[in-house]
């Protein structure tokens, strides 16, 4: 367990100081194992919040820093510029769609997403549409926590209660419901249809989470939806922003979700696994075409410059995770990840208490009937020497790429076994 100073003085993600669920104390993270301060090793499922795609302590990341680090740790990206940075937009522009050829850093993924927003709001401005200042996105989404990526996000289930009346107004349409298995319905577009044609003179961009909803859910759906919201945006004269902070660099099978459509977004939002869990940093991508429109209108710079924007050592970091992910056999691994998955957590529709269960390259989503139990079930993970932190309904894996096949019996047996144990 954190020891008492922690308890009493730490702030952990959605929680309070004195927090009533565990806090377990790790000293040494290797490969896909975290290890305690009592000795015992924890398979890691969770790849530290589906960023750690190559596990822990990896040689060729741990290189990365430790020379850049040796010339320079951190210099402002005002009036100056690096390698690091330009390497890491090389790379970007390299490996997703050719419209999207301009890139902005900033340090997580929720400024990623307000980027975006305000990308969109520019661009709009430029053009003399100064009411389209509003967005739509979905419901069952999340975009994160600052104010304006938290106003995107879904508005029943999220923290608007909290905040209703400091969040931005935007518009939300119905969740998908057409599952990526399912024959395409038509009718699951209406809901963004009707807003769009309700509200298209008040809407900047529609921005959303390309086939996998994640923390708003874990919810996957049909990929044509994302076919016919592109032409509804360029029919509503409204931007296309992806969110894929979650989705991004392989999880979902192909390198970005977007790749599994014909669909290209006008802005795209990458992080997490973007440096490969070992340091703070997002990218938000436009196309020239955004890019252009915004140096054309009032006052002709993007309104946007982090202090750390374009670290040395994340941007350092980032070019060498992702050349390791380009050289590993990534699609094999995340197919045979996605295979055991499907084979393995079947067996939990077995169990009373679950309401579903679902697969999607290397994310494994087992939905009880009843929220989970944040108080216990942690630690019976623990106890049977896995890492998984279920939230609300949902107890789920995004294990890191080089998982073995023994090491995801391990978590999928440990998900059952607890799963029933709390089947009551």
């Amino acid at each position: 367990m954190g020891d008492s100073f922690d308890h009493r003085h730490i702030w952990h993600p959605y929680s309070r100081v004195a927090p009533s669920t565990p806090v377990f104390n790790v000293t040494h993270a290797e490969g896909v194992y975290l290890t305690l301060d009592d000795g015992s090793r924890l398979i890691d499922g969770m790849s530290s919040w589906w960023a750690a795609i190559h596990g822990y302590n990896h040689p060729r990341l741990n290189e990365a820093l430790q020379q850049q680090s040796q010339t320079m740790a951190h210099v402002m990206f005002g009036g100056l510029t690096h390698e690091p940075a330009i390497g890491l937009a090389q790379r970007l522009i390299r490996i997703t769609a050719r419209p999207l050829d301009t890139v902005f850093f900033s340090d997580s993924g929720s400024v990623a997403v307000e980027v975006a927003m305000k990308m969109a709001i520019q661009f709009q401005a430029a053009q003399g549409k100064l009411q389209k200042q509003h967005f739509l996105s979905l419901r069952k989404g999340y975009h994160g926590d600052t104010v304006g990526a938290m106003s995107v996000s879904d508005p029943d289930n999220g923290m608007h209660s909290l905040f209703a009346r400091t969040l931005p107004r935007q518009f939300y349409a119905d969740a998908p419901q057409c599952r990526p298995e399912q024959s395409w319905d038509e009718q699951d577009i209406s809901s963004l249809h009707r807003q769009l044609c309700e509200h298209h003179e008040e809407i900047a961009a529609v921005i959303l989470e390309p086939l996998v909803q994640g923390a708003g859910g874990m919810r996957f759906y049909h990929p044509a939806y994302l076919e016919a919201a592109r032409q509804l945006c360029d029919e509503f004269d409204v931007l296309l922003i992806f969110d894929e902070i979650a989705t991004g660099f392989g999880r979902t099978g192909s390198l970005f979700a977007y790749e599994q459509t014909h669909v290209v977004p006008d802005i795209l939002c990458l992080g997490k696994a973007i440096t490969g869990g070992y340091m703070t940093l997002a990218a938000t991508l436009a196309t020239r075409v955004v890019a252009e429109t915004i140096a054309q209108g009032e006052p002709g710079i993007f309104m946007h410059g982090p202090t750390f924007m374009g670290n040395p050592l994340a941007c350092s970091v980032a070019c060498a995770s992702i050349d390791l992910l380009l050289e590993s056999p990534w699609q094999q691994r995340v197919l045979s990840i996605e295979r055991q998955l499907r084979q393995e957590l079947s067996h939990c529709l077995q169990l009373g208490n679950v309401a579903d269960v679902r697969v999607k390259g290397a994310i494994g989503v087992v939905e009880l009937t009843h929220p989970v139990d944040l108080q216990r079930m942690p630690e019976a993970f623990v106890q049977r020497g896995v890492w998984i932190r279920p939230f609300n309904h949902l107890v789920y894996l995004m294990p890191p790429y080089i998982i073995e096949s023994e090491q995801l019996t391990q978590l999928t047996t440990a998900m059952m076994e607890t799963i029933a144990l709390f089947d009551h």
